[in-house]
């Protein structure tokens, strides 16, 4: 099994295990009771800090795996056929990410919510994506070092600023495109800093792809990622905190006092450490589906947890009510069940897009057809319709 293979493996691998983390951190933190989220159990505290991992391992394989599809094809530029597809994966996951916020009900009534603006992984996601191919383009025609140099420079930025930017309210924008840069208004993510793990998740890829027939690769790339992961989340606070009292830069003294990005990006690369060691084991069928089946999965989770399209979620009748040993086996059956139908979809995806098609298809002929009767219809009631009013209007000025 060569390199590319493993590689492959492995980051299937990672991001069928970020999906199910995501699954059930969504199902304990949204229908748990708080009186039970106690920062003094051991077991709380092990959840809480891996469901903390969950999102920053889930960007950066993202940006992984499509930088990795992007660049591996000799094509450069709009020549590069995944540069379209990519264009339409982006645009597709941003409408995904507003069709899941959207309610019918609502939308009968008039009304389009506020929720419906909020921004979430797969607006952040579908946005980081077109980023990747706007910065591909950008460099594609140039030296072979600035896409990965410029993809960690993004992330460096992002995260070294981060502590400057969040203060910034947005105000002057409409608040559907603040909610791409602040929380303020409810969302989830925002694209600044989570395109930051996008970006490093792409420069990882990019270095993987120059290295990909070295025959050490994992022998490095193992150790490497550990002491990097080992050095930010346990020295890059104090590093920090050495620079500002070095340079004076304000911005360096504010990082320490929340750094959870260079934390996290710690934690991202122990999580490649561990999947690259066992990447051997890692190449089981139903495990490699899961990996390649994550946008069925959010999608349907995202139905059945918080009610898209009708509001009649898990989330709506269970808010923050259940107990520990209600919501943990619930949280079991509930990454099983939206698994399960997600694998069984996309086992019969092409023929229920051929049935949608078929049945939109028929609706549209139905329609013509109901049209193409009508005509004769409204005609003859136009044309009585002004008969009777020339014949009131004759009354009125006799």
């Amino acid at each position: 099994m060569n390199a590319q293979t493993n590689r492959l493996y492995f980051i299937d691998a990672m991001r069928a295990w970020a999906i199910l983390m995501m699954l059930q951190g969504h199902f304990i933190d949204g229908l748990m009771d708080p009186i039970y989220r106690d920062t003094e159990n051991f077991a709380f505290n092990i959840w809480l800090y891996f469901r903390g991992i969950t999102a920053p391992v889930f960007f950066t394989v993202s940006g992984f795996i499509f930088t990795y599809l992007l660049i591996r094809v000799p094509q450069k530029g709009f020549e590069n056929p995944r540069v379209s597809k990519g264009i339409r994966r982006g645009l597709q996951l941003l409408l995904i990410g507003y069709l899941l916020r959207l309610n019918l009900f609502g939308l009968f009534k008039g009304q389009v919510y506020n929720a419906f603006y909020l921004v979430d992984v797969l607006h952040c996601i579908g946005l980081s994506i077109l980023v990747l191919i706007g910065i591909y383009l950008i460099t594609s025609k140039r030296k072979p070092y600035l896409f990965p140099t410029l993809l960690l420079g993004i992330t460096l930025v992002l995260f070294l600023f981060e502590p400057v930017y969040k203060q910034w309210s947005f105000s002057f924008l409409p608040n559907a495109l603040a909610n791409y840069f602040t929380k303020a208004n409810g969302s989830v993510f925002t694209i600044i800093p989570w395109l930051g793990y996008t970006a490093l998740g792409g420069f990882i890829s990019v270095l993987f792809t120059r290295f990909k027939n070295f025959k050490h690769l994992y022998t490095v790339g193992i150790p490497l990622a550990t002491v990097v992961g080992y050095l930010l989340i346990y020295h890059s606070s104090g590093a920090f905190t050495s620079l500002y009292k070095i340079t004076g830069w304000e911005f360096f003294g504010l990082i320490p006092l929340n750094n959870y990005l260079f934390i996290r990006l710690g934690n991202v690369f122990m999580v490649f450490a561990v999947f690259m060691l066992l990447r051997r084991f890692l190449t089981n069928r139903t495990i490699l589906n899961i990996g390649a089946s994550t946008l069925s999965i959010y999608v349907i989770h995202f139905i059945i947890l918080y009610g898209s399209f009708t509001g009649l979620g898990l989330y709506r009748f269970f808010n923050h009510s259940l107990t520990p040993q209600i919501v943990i086996p619930g949280a079991i059956l509930f990454m099983v069940v939206c698994t399960y139908l997600a694998l069984k979809y996309n086992r019969h995806e092409a023929e229920i897009k051929s049935q949608i098609a078929w049945a939109l298809a028929s609706i549209k002929r139905q329609a013509i057809e109901v049209k193409e009767a009508s005509i004769p219809l409204l005609r003859e009631l136009s044309i009585r319709a002004r008969l009777v009013l020339r014949r009131f209007l004759r009354t009125v000025r006799g």
